[in-house]
């Protein structure tokens, strides 16, 4: 069960990715907005109504973690999957202790990310 028309925000510095993902969370019955770095999504009206976001680990200038950490400073509590280039279970367990409904290496299964999506908007 998910809610219909749940907005998620994907944050990749990965073109491919932010051209990619879209069509599939679409297809899952989600609205989605696409953000090449964590400061547009930082300065963006989304950042209200964005009910999970889609967060990769690695990028330039504020990485996905940083982007966390800053928004739990501001009070917006919004459910996060990572998804990474890097195998790394212990950064992915690291993660996850610190928040994260999920942790994905690239390249994950759709239904990875979908069930990873159900916990995330679904989460009280």
């Amino acid at each position: 069960m998910k809610p219909a028309g749940a907005l998620v925000s994907v944050v990749d510095d990965d073109k491919s990715v932010r051209e990619s993902l879209p069509d599939l969370l679409k297809e899952l019955g989600f609205r989605v907005d696409t953000f090449a770095s964590a400061t547009e999504f930082l300065a963006s009206d989304s950042i209200h109504e964005t009910k999970c976001l889609v967060l990769d680990v690695t990028m330039p200038v504020m990485t996905g973690p940083e982007l966390q950490e800053e928004l739990a400073r501001r009070g917006q509590e919004i459910p996060i999957v990572y998804i990474t280039a890097q195998r790394s279970s212990a950064m992915r367990l690291r993660l996850i202790e610190q928040g994260a409904v999920e942790c994905l290496f690239k390249p994950f299964s759709d239904r990875a990310l979908q069930d990873a999506l159900q916990l995330a908007v679904c989460k009280p």
